[in-house]
């Protein structure tokens, strides 16, 4: 068990690593932030920011010296990092579960191989691959193993032609052929995983996605029978096993024609999570600090409805005239149940996660209601 006040490193800078960090230090931890921005929202709230490369031998180094135990906010992370870090430090979660999600190829066959509902899919390495794909994965979504994350990396294919360009245009990058199936809607389920296999599971929540990227998350889950977010989370608890997970772990889900199918891990926080922050007891980042340390899990129960709203860099551009401007924030502090987060990110841009606000309540639809007139309020739109 590592208590404070020890130095917990985290590998990563964005908006989950700076959540990391303010619950890490409200437990009275010091923090240290290892990304090679130097504008990092994480490091600049972090005790220390080393700037350099996730594969920087003296960084990681230095990390192994000052930190009593490592983890990281999102999947790009070299797991190679992770595995040397891992020979000194506790490292959670481990470098093995890590290299299973961060390949989309590699994550598809452990879901094969434990049968684990997911989409019909081929490994794309050359054109011959696309040549000799079944006939029933078109039309379908061609997408990058590596690397690809909220709608980068990905193209819909109506057949082998457009799976070639595509496939050129990924730079004859390894992939994965995946049938488009139509959707009832996807779902996530957030988990933390301890040493001593407990599992703890948020309420699941029901996601809406704009350009390939999160748009808001519904909590709880709009199913009236209640039985696919019991399911989900037995699936959801059932990877983490599968991996001997350590950590907090997404898990996100395709529901079609009422039935259930993985989508995809992120070993880490999720952004589907983040209403945990506001309607929680505890929320998925103090979590991910107490799995590290080994302490006992808190409690995960909501004591609110809940629905999160993402806001991208698109709201800084949104007067037409191509230059930024801060949007109007009281327009969302005019509401009292909406909780507003601003993650302090150096520049705005297009499609970049810029802040959410929660919108709590007790009555779901009302919730929902409000929520959705103050995402029109601020200015994001239907399309």
């Amino acid at each position: 068990m590592i208590l404070p006040p020890a130095t917990l490193g985290v590998l990563g800078g964005g908006q989950l690593g700076r959540y990391f960090v303010m619950a890490a230090r409200e437990l009275g931890y010091r923090v240290l932030v290892l990304d090679p921005d130097s504008h990092s929202t994480a490091g600049r709230i972090a005790d220390e920011h080393l700037i350099a490369a996730y594969d920087d031998q003296d960084a990681l180094n230095r990390m192994a010296e000052s930190c009593a135990a490592i983890t990281m906010e999102f999947e790009s992370v070299p797991a190679d990092s992770l595995a040397y870090l891992a020979k000194f430090v506790p490292v959670r979660p481990s470098a093995e579960a890590v290299a299973i999600c961060q390949n989309r190829s590699v994550e598809k066959d452990f879901l094969r191989r434990h049968d684990f509902p997911h989409a019909s899919y081929v490994d794309i390495r050359s054109e011959d691959d696309i040549k000799n794909a079944p006939t029933n994965l078109f039309p379908g979504i061609l997408k990058v193993s590596r690397f690809g994350y909220d709608g980068k990396g990905q193209a819909r294919v109506k057949g082998r032609g457009d799976a070639l360009v595509a496939f050129h245009q990924f730079k004859n990058e390894p992939c994965i052929l995946e049938r488009h199936m139509a959707l009832d809607y996807e779902m996530s389920v957030v988990l933390t995983r301890d040493e001593n296999d407990k599992t703890e599971c948020f309420p699941a929540s029901q996601n809406q996605h704009r350009h390939g990227v999160l748009d808001c998350s519904v909590v709880p889950v709009r199913d009236a029978s209640g039985h696919l977010a019991v399911k989900a989370r037995e699936i959801a608890e059932d990877i983490a096993a599968r991996m001997a997970y350590i950590g907090t772990l997404g898990v996100e889900f395709f529901v079609i024609d009422g039935a259930l199918y993985v989508n995809e891990m992120a070993p880490r926080p999720h952004n589907s999570g983040h209403y945990t922050l506001d309607a929680c007891v505890t929320n998925q980042y103090e979590q991910q600090v107490r799995a590290l340390c080994g302490l006992p899990l808190g409690d995960t129960k909501s004591h609110s409805a809940a629905v999160m709203v993402n806001l991208l860099g698109d709201l800084w551009y949104s007067g037409g005239s191509g230059y930024t401007r801060e949007p109007d924030w009281y327009k969302l502090l005019a509401v009292p149940n909406l909780k507003l987060h601003l993650y302090g990110k150096h520049h705005a841009r297009p499609g970049r996660k810029m802040g959410h606000f929660t919108v709590l309540g007790e009555y779901p639809e009302k919730v929902r209601e409000t929520a959705m007139m103050a995402r029109a309020a601020i200015g994001i739109r239907d399309e």
